[in-house]
């Protein structure tokens, strides 16, 4: 029987910054926030302790309770790296690295199923001796969900696991479906966002068991080849194994990134902040040789009530034209965007890419202009790997509300160096 286990690091952020200062995460009151960025800073971890107080990952420093004293850390991204890192070399001390899936900075998946018998073992007392070693190396307590497939696994971190006082929690499928098929809010089921649950809820389905007992047909006419896999999950089924994910190749390539705001951002100016986003990304491809024939943007607001704009577009010909790009990523933006609009985040991508064919060009091209900019766009990225990101910019890039300079010293988005 195959056994899986998923491994999250508890408020990994503000566990990292409490062990540095000495402090407890399940006493200390602490999140780790940006302050330069005023009240409305995005908390990216709270410590235990104030989740405890009834504080919320994700929030911004404004919607914390005022009764509440708290310590504010600047982030440090290049230090979370490295602690991820020495979390990730005491894995590796039980399980192979090809039994391993990294999901992100702070937790991974395990596929225990051929170590339980070498080490004399039961899935629970693996898990504990792992994340024991973990607390005991570094100081940050780790939560672990087991399973017999990969979504059990994670869904047992993050349902089960939370009430457990040991911060571990099993399922199979017939535990799956006695504790799990009627568990509310259906967003806490790994997968299942907001998106899918408004839909689903046009059906009267408001959980896993109303999706395992509804009509198939209807639930493929809703979601399209997507239903496969919320119909597999509602009955506790996942046939991917980390195999599986390890050997994953995508069938198109792309790039994204999205920027979160830290203050009502009017249509000019976030015009400006677009255009800085899409230059970055025209770099990137150019960089790698690679031009797109599909351009995504997503446009959010202050108003959360208010759903987000955008779409996705398709370009007459392949390009990596920065020129070309930006004009269609503007059409769309003035298409979409009220003008009103009080803009707090922008996502913008570059969809289909393939390696870039010199020398085809739609009708409307000027070949030789098209080669300029290119071979300009290959000559900033050179200065930039080796002056740094900041050796040269637009100068769009020196306008008030433009964001790139304090960007091009992050990492991940957030801020990377050693001061606390």
């Amino acid at each position: 029987m195959k056994v899986y286990c998923c491994i999250d690091l508890k408020s990994f952020y503000a566990s990292a910054e409490c062990v540095e200062r000495g402090l407890d995460p399940f006493k200390a009151n602490l999140v780790v926030a940006d302050p330069d960025r005023g009240r409305g800073a995005i908390c990216l971890a709270v410590s235990p302790a104030l989740k405890a107080a009834g504080v919320k990952n994700r929030c911004r420093l404004f919607e914390i309770p005022e009764k509440l004293n708290y310590i504010v850390a600047k982030p440090r991204m290049k230090a979370y790296m490295q602690k991820s890192a020495e979390i990730y070399s005491i894995y590796l001390k039980y399980i192979s690295a090809e039994d391993i899936l990294v999901y992100s900075i702070d937790e991974c998946f395990f596929d225990f199923s051929e170590y339980l018998s070498m080490y004399g073992k039961t899935p629970l007392q693996l898990a504990k001796e792992i994340t024991g070693e973990v607390y005991k190396r570094t100081g940050i307590v780790g939560a672990a969900g087991l399973g017999t497939n990969m979504f059990l696994a994670k869904v047992a971190l993050d349902i089960t696991a939370k009430h457990s006082p040991d911060f571990t929690g099993y399922l199979d499928e017939e535990l799956f479906k006695k504790t799990i098929w009627h568990h509310k809010p259906i967003t806490d089921i790994w997968n299942v966002g907001p998106g899918i649950a408004e839909r689903l809820l046009k059906y009267g389905i408001t959980d896993l068991y109303g999706v395992a007992h509804c009509n198939e047909d209807v639930l493929y006419k809703e979601f399209g080849v997507n239903a496969e896999l919320l119909i597999d999950h509602s009955r506790g089924i996942e046939p991917c194994t980390i195999k599986d994910a390890h050997d994953y190749k995508a069938e198109t390539a792309s790039v994204s990134t999205s920027q979160i705001l830290f203050s009502d951002y009017t249509v000019q100016d976030s015009l400006i902040v677009l255009k800085e986003m899409v230059y970055g990304l025209v770099l990137e491809i150019a960089e790698k040789g690679l031009e797109t024939d599909s351009i995504s943007l997503y446009t959010g607001y202050s108003d959360r009530a208010k759903k987000h704009t955008g779409g996705t577009r398709r370009l007459k010909a392949p390009t990596q034209s920065y020129n070309k790009l930006i004009g269609e990523f503007t059409k769309l933006f003035n298409e979409t965007v009220p003008l009103d609009a009080k803009i707090r985040k922008i996502t913008v991508g570059l969809n289909d890419l393939t390696t870039a064919k010199y020398g085809i060009y739609d009708f409307f091209a000027d070949p030789e202009k098209e080669k300029k900019e290119t071979d300009l766009l290959k000559t900033v990225v050179n200065i930039k790997h080796r002056y740094g990101k900041n050796s040269l910019l637009k100068g769009t890039d020196y306008e008030p509300r433009a964001t790139q300079r304090e960007r091009n010293r992050m990492i991940g988005g957030h801020n990377g160096g050693e001061e606390t």
